[in-house]
């Protein structure tokens, strides 16, 4: 599917990879104090507070929810519950950089799983963009220096990311392509994100349940916690998922699985700007390869 990407619609697409970048940054900040499935479980329990007083009647008895529920328990799993968990899996079992180079694997897995499960037809175009953005992450991650990527060996843990990948492709089709989802809860987009929220909660509470029953969680209450806590569960989930979501809805999942190839680059310059220092030429050409892979798989025949 070819699409036309207003102004407004890359704002979209590009508004979530920069809170994801900032959740990345503040998730690393606060490591030490939050085990990642219970910082996970609490961001996810934050934004449901926040979210339930706009669209709290789509949990109620007897409301449209209920007649499609299994697609919403599909949805959370692959997204709010899955995709985090498989992430942060692969954050404590191997390096960022192996871990970020897997995750620019996402707009292949747009391509494949659009081709597979979905009827999509993949044009040379789309392949090239593929190319060109996936080029950008890695000129990004070696920081412009080749040997940097020649010292990268992949390990067992890198098949989480590439499962969650794999897992947030699925689900951007998913939105993307609403079979059994009632016509008031999609035009709706708060009653939709809670409904999500509703049943990824479940997910991670199972996986945080899991983290400390094995010995691996922890939570250290702090001024400096409740501050983050509330950025990523303001920005990176709520704002940054109906970001995404409405974007999906207009380009389609195959260009924007390229704009989340920006999420690298934002991170490496917020990492930087929190070191103090400025950004580098190969953060502009990165870029110019991402933006340029965007614009080579949406343009028209």
């Amino acid at each position: 599917m070819h699409a036309k990407l207003s102004p407004s619609t890359i704002f979209l697409l590009t508004l979530a990879p920069i809170l994801w970048a900032g959740n990345a940054v503040v998730g690393r900040l606060v490591a030490p104090l939050a085990s990642p499935m219970t910082l996970n479980l609490l961001r996810w329990a934050i934004a449901f507070a926040l979210l339930l007083p706009l669209a709290a009647p789509v949990l109620r008895r007897g409301s449209a929810l209920w007649p499609s529920w299994k697609r919403f328990v599909w949805l959370s799993l692959l997204s709010i519950g899955g995709y985090n968990a498989l992430l942060y899996l692969s954050l404590n079992t191997s390096t960022p950089i192996n871990v970020t180079l897997v995750g620019s694997s996402t707009p292949v897995w747009m391509l494949l799983i659009g081709r597979l499960f979905f009827g999509m037809r993949i044009s040379g175009k789309q392949w090239l963009g593929a190319v060109l953005s996936i080029c950008g992450v890695m000129l990004v991650l070696s920081r412009g220096e080749l040997d940097v990527l020649l010292q990268v060996r992949l390990v067992p843990g890198d098949l989480y990311m590439l499962l969650a990948s794999a897992a947030w492709a699925y689900y951007s089709w998913m939105l993307a392509h609403p079979t059994t989802e009632p016509t008031e809860i999609k035009r709706d987009w708060s009653a939709f994100l809670l409904a999500q929220i509703a049943f990824g909660l479940v997910w991670s509470g199972l996986f945080a349940g899991a983290e400390w029953s094995l010995g691996f969680g922890r939570l250290q209450w702090s001024g400096g916690l409740l501050l983050a806590l509330l950025f990523i569960a303001i920005g990176p989930a709520l704002l940054a998922y109906r970001a995404y979501g409405a974007g999906v809805a207009r380009a389609g999942p195959s260009v924007a699985g390229f704009f989340v190839n920006l999420t690298p680059l934002f991170t490496a310059v917020l990492s930087a700007g929190f070191l103090g220092e400025l950004p580098h030429l190969y953060h502009a050409l990165a870029f110019v390869l991402i933006v340029g892979g965007i614009a080579v798989s949406s343009s028209r025949r």
